[in-house]
């Protein structure tokens, strides 16, 4: 049994898809189902149970991922282990939203770059669909995602802040006068919403009788075009409380107050980089300590 073709199987049970984890492996779909029935002919097991557009793991074959993900990570561990390098070094890809817990991450971040300053970042804006999608393409190692969010395919890190709804309005509607704003004001008003269905089914449940009666006037997943939407008077905007003011707008928080979680992700099955792996390690050190400033 190969080392290779185990990281085959594995690239193949994360993906659920041969043609997809072909494309990903660099390799013809051809030879990677050829190699998997030389694993199942040597095994003596069936792995797969197949279909025409995804493939689902047996039992044995579930046993089998759990096996070759330990040997794998072991193999990449002692290759390390063995590595020379006089400095830890990589680049580290992140995902994430105009979310408050940015800035608790951008923190971390400053912190474990006064220890590896050899460690660079990209950082990669979208909304939390279109950084899950980065993620699962290999393009991001990280992404920072707003609840409510599907992560049962990945490990994470629960974020210490929460990002607090509002509305930011011109400051010469009636609205902006307020302290806080209920279900029934909104509804007598023209809004600007997210376009991601989880946050409208979140924001239908806040709403409650008065989901019925919304007029809304756009859609979109940019905060700073969305806003420049609300400074026009095309509505008020549903968002997030942010460390940045817009000229003309005020933001005024929801009544009954409405918050949501963020979650730092990462894939489940994944075998991350060293940089990676040190920078959870030390986000988890800060978690723990409060403190994230190295002595």
């Amino acid at each position: 049994m190969e080392l290779r073709v185990l990281k085959y199987f594995l690239a193949v049970a994360r993906e659920e898809n041969i043609t997809k984890a072909a494309a990903l492996l660099h390799l013809t779909q051809p030879t990677l189902s050829r190699q998997l029935m030389q694993l199942e002919e040597e095994l003596g097991v069936q792995l797969f149970r197949r279909s025409r557009y995804h493939i689902v793991l047996t039992d044995e074959g579930m046993l089998l991922r759990r096996r070759a993900q330990e040997l794998v990570d072991l193999a990449e561990k002692t290759t390390r282990e063995f590595r020379k390098e006089p400095e830890l070094r990589g680049e580290i890809a992140i995902g994430s939203g105009d979310l408050e817990g940015m800035y608790v991450l951008a923190e971390w971040l400053a912190s474990f770059q006064k220890l590896y300053p050899q460690v660079t970042y990209q950082i990669y804006s979208g909304n939390a669909d279109h950084t899950k999608e980065r993620i699962e393409g290999g393009t991001l190692d990280l992404g920072l995602l707003l609840e409510p969010v599907d992560i049962s395919k990945y490990d994470f890190i629960r974020m210490p802040v929460k990002e607090q709804w509002g509305v930011l309005v011109h400051e010469d509607m009636p609205l902006a006068r307020k302290e806080a704003v209920t279900p029934e004001d909104l509804a007598q008003v023209p809004l600007i919403l997210t376009r991601r269905e989880l946050i409208q089914q979140e924001m239908e449940r806040w709403f409650g009788p008065y989901a019925t009666k919304l007029q809304v006037n756009a859609t979109g997943n940019l905060p700073y075009n969305m806003a420049l939407l609300a400074g026009a008077r095309i509505g008020a905007y549903l968002t997030l409380k942010l460390h940045c003011t817009y000229e003309g707008l005020r933001f005024i928080p929801l009544s009954p107050a409405l918050e949501s979680g963020t979650v730092l992700a990462w894939k489940k099955t994944e075998t991350v980089p060293p940089a990676v792996t040190a920078l959870l390690e030390h986000i988890k050190k800060c978690l723990l300590t409060i403190s994230c400033n190295p002595k």
